[in-house]
């Protein structure tokens, strides 16, 4: 079997195999896209760059029901949510196309002595590496593309080995934006490459900086080779968010909330709600209404219009959240709901009483699998919610204000959402502390990660 292949994890059925690039296409990928970099980064103006992306954005309205399609048969994506997950990547490159010369702009500084001038320009440092996942195969490659192109950035993008369908697809309109605007080919390079040949990229002289979103392990290994060659690196790795839930005035609100924030993208999402730390005297209702509301979702076929889960990505994500949940079990966690695996369709499930003592208690569980935890305070509700290598995203639920803020200033995370879930958009910065990695992406901060803000003082 290739390295890359589209395998349909609702059937098991190997849909088309992708040639892994050599070392001589390697060669040229990277050749072509350090030849596009001078032009892209130096002679052509922002004006260029953001009328390249607002092309790349308008394609993908275009063919949303196609592209849609691809990801439901790569990684099981429900196709209601694989459709908006095209909208939203088409947003995040309007956004750039739209703000990306703002941005840009030079910025005055004000010198202490008042003797000439000073500002800051901002341009690309030249060919960058992204490193996707299969999660979010469009909106992914979005967030980190968009910015970066429209910085004066030429792109190298290694896509997750079971998304090739889509890589191809977003290179194709990369490619006919590029013909339509008199972009260089080079701007946005597609390689199908191993591990060992990313290894590769990372040490190449012409490759300046390095975007990973993935796995702990994943990070660690890229975060490694780039500082040994001193290159740039973000990383967006993974999350195990807390919802924490002290007061409401509509607890069955609150439990849908809770709901569709875990079973978003089949709760394969880095920033779902994972733990669910609930004030004491709302716990006994809360944990029941969530059980029911969270169960009535059972797995089904993603293309259908009403299905709500689809099943998980692949064989190994199945076998990786069975071996955790048995282990959960075997180590005393209260099974409230669970269900039997079929093929991939992995039933919701419940825990509760999971304790520090249990790898539980610390594991990211990737897929729809709830924790449940009843705390007896604001401060027992953030420490629990703190106690984890994690910091990516967390919900705060409560209808005092002043707690909301508190709590938000006291949570270690790089996000925090009061009274609100699935809110994310193109102009809010995305990203998280601690073992969830370093840098954002998406709004204005995205366009600083590998921009030079080069000095220019005028005598």
């Amino acid at each position: 079997m290739s390295h890359y292949a589209v395998i349909n994890p609702a059937t098991g059925e190997t849909l088309r195999e992708y040639p892994t690039i050599t070392a001589d296409g390697l060669e040229a990928a990277v050749a072509t896209a350090d030849a596009a970099r001078s032009d892209w980064s130096r002679t052509a103006g922002v004006a260029a760059r953001t009328a390249l992306v607002q092309k790349v954005a308008e394609l993908h309205t275009d063919r949303r029901d196609e592209l849609a399609a691809i990801i439901v048969r790569e990684m099981g994506k429900t196709l209601d949510q694989a459709l908006g997950e095209v909208d939203f990547a088409a947003a995040i490159y309007q956004y750039y196309a739209d703000n990306g010369a703002a941005f840009l702009a030079d910025e005055p500084i004000e010198l202490s002595d008042g003797e000439g001038s000073a500002f800051i320009r901002r341009g690309g440092l030249g060919v960058l590496l992204g490193i996707m996942p299969w999660n979010f195969p469009y909106y992914q490659v979005a967030r980190f593309a968009g910015p970066n192109v429209v910085g004066g950035n030429t792109i190298l993008l290694k896509h997750a080995p079971q998304c090739p369908e889509s890589a191809a697809a977003i290179a194709e309109i990369f490619a006919e934006a590029a013909q339509a605007v008199g972009a260089p080919a080079g701007v946005y390079v597609n390689i199908y490459a191993t591990n060992e040949q990313v290894a590769t990229l990372i040490a190449d002289p012409r490759v300046q900086g390095i975007s990973v979103t993935g796995s702990e392990r994943a990070g660690a290994a890229v975060a490694e080779l780039a500082g040994k060659h001193l290159k740039k690196v973000v990383l967006e790795l993974g999350g195990s968010d807390p919802f924490i839930l002290l007061s409401t005035d509509d607890l069955d609100a609150a439990v849908q909330d809770a709901v569709n924030a875990r079973l978003d993208n089949n709760g394969q999402s880095c920033n779902a709600a994972k733990r669910f730390i609930v004030i004491d005297d709302l716990y006994e209702q809360f944990a029941e209404k969530f059980t029911a509301v969270f169960t009535a979702a059972q797995p089904a076929d993603p293309f259908a219009d009403d299905t709500l889960l689809g099943p998980l990505s692949s064989a190994a994500a199945t076998e990786r959240l069975e071996e955790q949940l048995g282990r959960a079990v075997a180590q005393g966690a209260t099974v409230l709901a669970s269900g039997t695996a079929t093929g991939n369709f992995f039933p919701p499930a419940v825990l509760a009483d999971v304790t520090p003592e249990m790898d539980a208690y610390r594991e990211e569980f990737f897929g729809p699998v709830a924790a449940l935890y009843r705390v007896s305070s604001e401060d027992e509700a953030v420490r629990v919610a703190n106690d984890t290598p994690f910091g990516l995203g967390s919900y705060v639920y409560t209808t005092d204000q002043d707690q909301a803020l508190r709590v938000a200033d006291a949570i270690d995370a790089g996000m925090v959402w009061v009274n609100l879930v699935l809110g994310d958009a193109a102009e809010l910065p995305f990203g998280g502390v601690k073992r969830s990695g370093s840098g954002r992406e998406m709004g204005r901060f995205a366009m600083e990660e590998f921009t030079n803000n080069k000095l220019i003082r005028l005598g």
